[in-house]
């Protein structure tokens, strides 16, 4: 939503600033400069970049519109969910907990969180490194150097479409001073013409310029910014779950195993430990869930 508000403030601060100084809106209207600028800039995404990387530039500017998940909401239902699970955990054993790890949509806690289990990332993230502490033989530091290894390849990859963004925006000027020439090419032709034939095609140029600029500063510049804050978002969403998770394989509580991963969320959407604690215990009904009647 704010991007959206954002993109109408600068493009509505120029028209409106062009508009005052008595400019002619038509004129701005140059379909041949945006297919040059535009179509060259798609051009340098496909050149510099494979197509994993190009889907991911499309998701992260969707995401940049639709605002980023971790919300103070979404922490507060993750970690009920990890304070089950790890209850879960303990009541039963780790080696009950196989089962969940292997298939967690049939999971009796992590089936009730389909919104995280649409997460395939954080899913496997979790599973898999409690699947690697069922298995025994692996010490807390160990999988937590592990899991670090992990976030960073995760940052890494994440980090590409952001990158490839930048590139983008950082070309558009130049993008535009090639259409301008272009216009300055075909004005050439022209000479000799009636005179306001002549202007227009200037204007049209020196339109070229203008947009390259417009576009790398006032919207694709600003779009990789957002996308950067998104994946810093995410990063800092899998450094709450690696510390949970460490805390627990290391014997603390479940509760203070999420007490833990609680201190590391980012304060803007951290909630306190009575908000958590109300959520994982009290008004949610957050117990453990039974296990089956042994016989």
């Amino acid at each position: 939503m704010f991007a959206i508000i954002g993109i109408v403030i600068v493009f509505g601060s120029v028209i409106a600033g062009f508009l005052m100084e008595h400019g002619q809106l038509a004129v701005l209207f140059q379909p041949a400069e945006l297919v040059t600028i535009g179509g060259a800039a798609l051009g340098t995404i496909f050149i510099g970049n494979p197509m994993h990387v190009v889907i991911g530039i499309g998701k992260g500017l969707a995401g940049a519109f639709s605002g980023s998940k971790y919300t103070k909401a979404y922490y507060l239902e993750t970690l009920k969910m990890l304070n089950q699970l790890f209850s879960y955990a303990r009541k039963e054993g780790m080696v009950k907990l196989e089962a969940d790890v292997e298939e967690p949509k049939k999971s009796p806690v992590l089936s009730k969180y389909p919104k995280f289990l649409k997460d395939h990332h954080a899913t496997d993230f979790i599973c898999d490194t409690l699947r690697m502490s069922i298995s025994g033989g692996i010490q807390g530091f160990d999988l937590d150097q592990m899991m670090e290894l992990d976030i960073e390849v995760h940052h890494h990859q994440a980090s590409l479409p952001v990158t490839s963004l930048n590139t983008v925006a950082d070309a558009l000027p130049g993008l535009g001073i090639v259409a301008a020439v272009l216009g300055i090419v075909v004005t050439m032709g022209s000479l000799g013409g009636p005179p306001e034939e002549i202007g227009k095609k200037v204007a049209a140029a020196l339109v070229g310029t203008f947009l390259g600029i417009l576009l790398c500063y006032g919207l694709f510049g600003p779009l990789a910014a957002s996308m950067t804050k998104t994946t810093d978002a995410e990063s800092d969403f899998y450094k709450f779950l690696r510390v949970a998770v460490v805390s627990f394989v290391k014997g603390f509580a479940p509760i203070l195993a999420v007490e833990f991963a609680r201190r590391c969320i980012p304060n803007n959407v951290r909630p306190t430990f009575k908000e958590m604690e109300d959520h994982c215990k009290g008004k949610s009904g957050a117990s453990a869930p039974e296990a089956p009647a042994k016989k």
